[in-house]
């Protein structure tokens, strides 16, 4: 029997209700240090780290409705009170709706390669996005990238390289529920483990 997805409005929400920038001590009810996952699927990551960083506030976007009707359930089920999930386009929201030097770290865990060439302008880290992460960090603030295409993460060295006097590379951090000989432990990492693809990590913080 499949499962009956449930809405937490307390976990979900919509772009309708953000008028201007982003006020997160609304949205969490307190302050804290602010965390963006860009493109959460299931929530596997917000439901491990949120429980190991309960201080800390937990934002996932995540456009496929699939997904984020799933991770909205999984997280209301656990009760956990530090995470709220958007679907709606990220680099859009980030542009428009997040302020300057307000966010603690983003996280971006296996974005769409878009592996065709003509599609390739289609990818989320490229200069133009980019930009905007590091115009949203605060100073020290990280970005922490992981990915299986090769390719693609050839391209997102030389786009941060291009920021170096921006950002300064650093180790990159295993999440919570990295298990042993994982990098992020999101659900497509252990898809991609199984079928024997390496695995590429970049962190990096702002000047």
């Amino acid at each position: 029997m499949a499962r009956i997805l449930k809405d937490y409005p307390e976990i979900s929400l919509k772009p309708e209700d953000f008028v201007g920038n982003v006020d997160f001590c609304r949205i969490f009810g307190r302050h804290g240090p602010v965390h963006i996952e860009i493109g959460s699927g299931k929530g596997t990551f917000l439901l491990h780290q949120a429980k190991a960083q309960p201080s800390d506030n937990f934002l996932g976007i995540e456009w496929a409705n699939r997904y984020y009707r799933y991770a909205v359930d999984r997280i209301g089920r656990w009760g956990l009170t530090n995470v709220r999930i958007l679907r709606t386009d990220a680099a859009a929201f980030i542009a428009e709706s997040i302020t300057d030097s307000s966010i603690d770290c983003f996280h971006i865990y296996f974005p769409d390669p878009w592996p065709k060439k003509r599609h390739h302008k289609r990818r989320f880290l490229g200069p133009a996005n980019l930009a905007h992460l590091i115009r949203c960090l605060k100073t020290g603030g990280q970005i922490r990238v992981a990915t299986d295409h090769a390719d693609y993460f050839e391209q997102i060295q030389k786009v941060f390289a291009a920021k170096s006097d921006r950002l300064e590379e650093m180790e990159f951090i295993r999440p919570a529920g990295a298990e042993t000989g994982e990098w992020a432990g999101t659900n497509f990492e252990r898809k991609y483990i199984k079928e024997q693809r390496p695995i590429y990590t970049l962190a990096v913080k702002k000047k």
